[in-house]
């Protein structure tokens, strides 16, 4: 789906589009996979460490699986590999169909930036089937397109296809968008696109590098502020 007119829609003629990662930056539901993730690692006999845990922040179902089986030390079949998914997602959709929790400040950011007119989109590494759980809680309305995990024909975060995906579907320039991220994972993907990163971390620190500009939360952030980093 493609945006109308997108590239008219700008704060200050400099910034076309911003792009909201979901997972950490706008809900505070990294701690909710902790709940599928630590309860399979104990089914398969372990417990799920502190490091795989944080490796697996942004990252996608494929990868999410490798380093569960990995963290027992077993190689899994593929059909193994299939059916842990679909367990984790089921366990995973009981849970985001309760009551989910915003990050600090970003409902009020996400409408702020939405009643601007800048083209937004949503570009997160859970699949859609959880995605669309989520939105009922996020709003739908607060973006023109939607780049789920499962979309990007395995070319997950950190590869920079979920973001330039986005941005072609909004019709403007990588270069010329903020995305918004909290993990090392989510922030190489969005640089390596062309992006300008607003980092606000959440549960894994995040390195200093280029185009990279880091807040404490999303409070009090308004687009002006978002079109000044491409300055």
């Amino acid at each position: 789906m493609t945006c109308p007119n997108v590239v008219d829609r700008t704060v200050d003629g400099s910034i076309e589009a911003v792009l909201w990662d979901m997972d950490g930056t706008l809900l505070d539901s990294e701690k909710l996979w902790d709940i599928p993730l630590t309860e399979f690692v104990a089914g398969l006999g372990g417990e799920l460490s502190v490091a795989t845990r944080e490796a697996m922040v942004g990252s996608n179902v494929p990868t999410t699986m490798r380093l569960l089986y990995a963290e027992v030390g077993l190689e899994p079949t593929e059909r193994e590999l299939a059916d842990g998914a679909a367990w984790i997602d089921a366990r995973m959709a009981g849970i985001f169909a309760g009551e989910l929790v915003w990050r600090p400040g970003a409902p009020e950011a996400l409408r702020t930036v939405r009643d601007s007119g800048v083209p937004t989109a949503l570009v997160t590494s859970t699949e859609r089937g959880l995605t669309d759980l989520a939105l009922k809680t996020i709003g739908r309305e607060f973006f023109d397109v939607t780049v789920c995990g499962d979309e990007v024909d395995g070319l997950n975060k950190p590869h920079p296809e979920p973001y330039l995906r986005a941005a072609k579907l909004l019709g403007v320039d990588p270069a010329r968008c903020v995305a918004i991220e909290d993990s090392p994972t989510g922030v190489a993907s969005a640089v390596a696109a062309g992006c300008t990163v607003l980092v606000v971390p959440c549960e894994v620190a995040v390195e200093p590098g280029e185009r990279r500009v880091f807040r404490t939360a999303l409070t009090g952030l308004d687009p002006a502020e978002l079109a000044a980093l491409l300055r």
